[in-house]
């Protein structure tokens, strides 16, 4: 992943408004033996939604999506689908659909076979079933290519098939576990749009388990980040990114730099975190949460630390007029990867601490050119940084 994953897609998707729950946990717990993979999570999901379930490997997103599909029972809590308790309801009689990781294609079936599998279990009659394999195969862009057999198809055409026998059942809810993680990285991007079309096509609830950040960032209209089994935050892919709610999220979600410190200012339009072995204190243009005093970390994405020969507006490593306008402190080049579109650089402050500043290549002939030992000063506005509590 890149640090600019924040703009992995071109233009925000909109959120459908918050209406109709379709998917609510209650509570919900799943213990295996002595081991908590998912803990009392409470969650709503409303109808039209692409909802990702978003975090690192053990952290119970998984889970959390099998005990929807049926899979898996809660051990505590329940889950309701339409309002209705389907948390003992075995999964050929829930509302939902899945597509696997691995997609589970039948590799001795055609694609048509592949996609009519389902409804020839539910017994649908057989020319009501050839034209919703024909729709569905339309609606996934494989048309014409029913008689194939899934080894003539690339990796980017046997998703589209798994995607076209789980909508061929009309399902209320389609979930995702991982699915395009068996994708090389160029069809992963063009297939995360095809997603995002496909979801807005047919409008029904898409959730989405992933470990990949960029992904969630680009398809969801709303993540919820998990950790330990626990919920960590709720929220649009945007406000995840720009306030978190936690070092965790803010760490989790790109690439972040935290300065622990103190919190020695907190005032309606402005705080101070002071930050051991930094040579300026952090200036906020905003308030937090009255929590003078308390220990905090002061969190700055790299794309909004600038790198410049002087100080932003002065010669001098604090501003006078802080609290709106710059914080600046120097450091020295230390290193720099080259990405194409952007460049990430690391400069090493007083007291040997590391600083990741991405900078955008798009202009660069208009900008001011860095060498590896140089001398810099790296800058950010006061309304870059956030402060988290926790």
């Amino acid at each position: 992943m890149t640090d600019a994953s924040i703009s992995v897609s071109p233009a925000k998707r909109p959120s459908p408004q918050a209406g109709k729950a379709i998917i609510t946990f209650e509570g919900v717990t799943k213990r295996f033996g002595k081991m908590v993979a998912v803990d009392n999570v409470d969650l709503t999901i409303h109808e039209g939604e692409f909802f990702a379930l978003l975090g690192p490997s053990g952290c119970g997103k998984t889970t959390l999506l099998r005990m929807l599909a049926g899979f898996e029972t809660p051990t505590e809590g329940r889950i309701l689908i339409d309002g209705q308790d389907v948390s003992a309801v075995p999964p050929n009689k829930r509302p939902v659909n899945m597509v696997f990781q691995s997609y589970a294609v039948f590799p001795h079936m055609t694609v048509a076979d592949n996609v009519a599998y389902g409804l020839k279990v539910d017994g649908v009659p057989g020319a009501e079933r050839s034209r919703r394999v024909e729709e569905a195969l339309a609606l996934v862009q494989l048309d014409g290519l029913g008689q194939r057999k899934p080894d003539q198809l690339s990796g980017g055409q046997r998703q589209r098939v798994a995607l076209a026998r789980a909508l061929v059942k009309r399902p209320r809810v389609l979930l995702l576990d991982e699915p395009l993680s068996a994708l090389d990285a160029k069809l992963r991007d063009q297939m995360r749009t095809e997603l995002a079309t496909l979801q807005e096509k047919v409008g029904i609830t898409f959730i989405m388990v992933t470990h990949d950040q960029d992904e969630a960032l680009a398809l969801a209209t709303r993540c919820a980040v998990m950790n330990r089994g626990l919920l960590q935050q709720v929220a649009p892919p945007n406000d995840l990114y720009e306030f978190p709610n936690s070092r965790f999220v803010a760490d989790f979600i790109g690439t972040v730099n935290l300065f622990e410190g103190d919190l020695v200012v907190d005032e309606p339009d402005h705080a101070i975190v002071r930050s051991p072995g930094l040579e300026t204190e952090i200036y906020l243009d905003h308030g937090v949460t009255g929590a003078r005093g308390a220990t905090v970390w002061a969190a700055i994405r790299p794309e909004k630390i600038e790198l410049r020969k002087r100080p932003e507006g002065s010669a001098a490593p604090v501003m006078d007029d802080a609290p709106a306008g710059f914080n600046s402190i120097p450091g020295v080049i230390r290193h720099e990867v080259y990405l194409g579109s952007e460049s990430v650089y690391e400069v090493e402050i007083k007291g040997g601490r590391k600083i990741r500043v991405l900078r955008s290549n798009l202009t660069r002939w208009d900008q001011e050119d860095f060498v590896l030992g140089e001398a810099v000063w790296l800058s950010w506005h006061a309304c870059s940084a956030a402060v988290l509590l926790s």
